[in-house]
């Protein structure tokens, strides 16, 4: 049954309370580039994708381990990266979530750098993550290499472990 608003009257069934109760469940992100050029792949990476919808209300969470034969695109700053969305959104949105791009790289840096981000709907079938606060937002004073959308270069050069976490919510399409 699809969702229909509470309208006097009507009676409590448990076709009308699955209409209205949330189920989370499973999706498989596309992953792309706003140009579409220099696609990105997986390859053995980790993913966990789940959405729920109430309503017109669509809740999900992304997260991301990248993988030894990841492919991150190459495309540079300008081909910036963009995932699926589970439903389709109503419009598109500069803030839909929140969450966090973690570095795991040794060396000069923390070996568990985090960036906050922002995700944005740039369409109503996908997502983007903005990198907050500037170069110098990340959390621990770790400086990020570059600002803005995220890529294969921003905020810094991926490579396998390193991860990227989001959730959100967003109106669906009617």
């Amino acid at each position: 049954m699809a969702f229909e608003t509470w309208q006097p009257g009507m009676i409590l069934t448990e076709a009308r309370l699955a209409s209205i109760s949330p189920t989370w469940q499973d999706w498989t992100p596309t992953w792309s580039t706003s140009t579409g050029a220099n696609t990105p792949s997986l390859g053995n990476a980790t993913v966990t994708a789940r959405y729920a919808v109430a309503g017109t209300l669509v809740s999900f969470r992304l997260e991301i381990a990248f993988g030894a034969t990841t492919n991150f695109g190459g495309g540079g700053a300008s081909d910036n990266w963009r995932f699926s969305l589970p439903v389709a959104a109503a419009a598109s949105q500069l803030i839909a979530g929140i969450g966090e791009a973690q570095d795991t790289a040794t060396g000069g840096t923390p070996s568990s750098a985090r960036v906050p981000l922002r995700v944005r709907l740039e369409n109503t079938s996908t997502l983007s993550l903005e990198t907050m606060g500037g170069s110098t937002g990340a959390a621990g004073g770790y400086a990020a290499t570059s600002a803005g959308l995220i890529d294969a270069v921003t905020p810094w050069t991926w490579a396998n472990g390193d991860m990227l976490r989001v959730h959100g919510q967003y109106e669906a399409a009617a």
